[in-house]
């Protein structure tokens, strides 16, 4: 695997984003709505980086199920939201790609009326972003190539990496053989 981003420059960036954050929501009621599950890493480390008062809260987005690489339809549940009426929201996600599932989070967290709702990402692929959207928060921008690491997967592999890594095609194949036999039915 090629390393793309290492443990220490992602911890001196999510040092830098939660002072930014923690300067932006000084006194206001900060919500920060983490996308499982790539985000969970990121959203432990950013929350422990800022200064604010906050509540944590989860909501399931999915648009790259089990081992695909390219994106499909926008899954989102919202079991998990809580009351986000007059709060200030900030969608957490793992990686801003084409921009679809930000813009489908937001106009679902939409619905439930914050005070204001902004975005922040680790990863952004500004040559695929094919929507009319930016994050408002970002801690790379990186070229268009597949990546793993630091929460990010392929086929629920690989997330518990500290830095961010472009995979080759002897890590996917091992992920795919570890996948296949740890599925139902498999004595392995």
């Amino acid at each position: 695997m090629r390393i793309l981003i290492s443990e220490c420059e992602i911890r001196q960036r999510v040092t830098e984003l939660g002072a930014a954050i923690s300067e932006e929501y000084a006194g206001k009621p900060l919500t920060v709505l983490g996308v499982l599950t790539g985000s969970v890493i990121l959203l432990a480390d950013l929350i422990r980086a800022t200064s604010v008062p906050l509540r944590v809260a989860l909501i399931q987005a999915s648009s790259y199920p089990g081992a695909r690489m390219e994106a499909g339809p926008l899954s989102v549940d919202r079991s998990l939201v809580p009351d986000l009426n007059q709060r200030d929201v900030l969608i957490l996600d793992d990686i801003f790609d084409t921009g679809r599932t930000m813009l489908g989070l937001i106009s679902v967290v939409q619905e439930y009326r914050p005070r204001s709702l902004r975005s922040a990402v680790l990863l952004w692929k500004t040559a695929r972003t094919c929507v009319d959207l930016r994050p408002d928060y970002f801690g790379f921008s990186i070229p268009d190539e597949f990546v793993v690491g630091y929460g990010l997967d392929f086929n629920d592999e690989f997330r518990h990496l500290p830095y961010i890594a472009v995979p080759d095609e002897a890590d996917l194949a091992e992920a795919r053989r570890s996948a296949a036999s740890c599925s139902p039915g498999n004595n392995g």
